[in-house]
């Protein structure tokens, strides 16, 4: 008969964010939104979680939809906005830098 042994290590599950609390103040501009309150609370509850204010979350998670959307970022080539084109690559290549 053999003997099985289990060994359970426990290490601590890190748990990093997605986006990076702001090192910096940007120039900002002012949106009004509604959210479903699910939404809203998430949001919140992830602003505490990196320690940043909602309004950071959104752009950050805006930017990083942008980034990410190969789609959006043809289009927006085809629909002559060369500035938002030229700034979303920029920001890509510095995240990848």
């Amino acid at each position: 008969m053999q003997a099985v042994v289990h060994l359970e290590s426990r290490k601590e599950e890190e748990h990093l964010a997605l986006l990076k609390a702001p090192s910096k103040q940007p120039k900002t501009t002012t949106l009004q939104v509604r959210l479903e309150e699910e939404v809203r609370h998430n949001l919140d509850k992830y602003a505490e979680f990196i320690d940043a204010n909602a309004s950071y979350v959104v752009s950050e998670a805006l930017k990083l939809l942008f980034r990410k959307d190969e789609e959006f970022k043809r289009w927006l080539g085809q629909h002559g906005n060369n500035h938002n084109q030229e700034q979303i690559q920029g920001e890509a290549l510095t995240k990848t830098a």
